[in-house]
């Protein structure tokens, strides 16, 4: 009974570390700079036969001239994922005077 007690406390521990480390990268990296081109992602076709919908969100890295350099998915239904990944890779944002980290957020709707 105290051994796992001891395990689910320390868990606790770990996980709360873990989130408050999380919001504090994301808070002070993002810099919410204007998208210039936005490239719409393409409906999967395996989520339009099941009429899926749902929301990704993906932390994107982008250079000084405004080109996207990384991205990296911190949410979203998997099917979804790859045609949101596709299609913010093409986004260009203003440009800005250093790298910046923008979290951004694609919709899918059912057709």
């Amino acid at each position: 009974m105290r051994r796992s007690l001891s395990v689910m406390a320390a868990a606790f521990i770990a996980l709360t570390a873990g989130l408050a480390t999380a919001q504090n990268a994301s808070s002070s990296a993002n810099s919410d700079r204007k998208v210039s081109t936005r490239v719409a992602p393409n409906y999967p076709d395996l989520a339009k036969r099941m009429h899926m919908r749902g929301v990704v969100r993906i932390e994107a890295v982008v250079r000084p001239n405004g080109s996207v350099k990384s991205t990296r998915v911190l949410g979203g239904n998997p099917v979804l994922v790859d045609a949101a990944l596709e299609a913010i890779t093409k986004w260009k944002f203003e440009a800005g005077q250093a790298e910046t980290t923008e979290v951004v957020q694609l919709a899918f709707e059912a057709q």
